[in-house]
């Protein structure tokens, strides 16, 4: 299962637009994305409301996780560079 483990650099953390434009991004692509945090925490990255309640901060390591499929590993990397844009 493609994955991508991410660290937050993203100014302010996941707030608002990161939040909207991760959720953007998984709803053009035809199977569910996952995060996970540290603390074990995992949420569907369709749900903006889920997302937010985790109140991620600059530091904070995720891993972003989807099905085998053709453009499972550039979803992940679009995903990753809203994360962590300095990557």
């Amino acid at each position: 299962m493609p994955r991508r483990h991410v660290v937050i650099s993203a100014h302010n953390g996941v707030h608002a637009r990161p939040v909207a434009e991760l959720v953007r991004v998984v709803q053009a692509h035809p199977h569910a994305v996952t995060l996970r945090t540290s603390s074990g925490a995992v949420v569907d990255l369709s749900s903006v409301l889920a997302l937010m309640d985790l109140a991620l901060a600059p530091g904070d390591a995720v891993v972003l996780e989807t099905r085998e499929s053709q453009d499972a590993d550039a979803v992940l990397d679009t995903l990753a560079g809203v994360l962590d844009p300095r990557a």
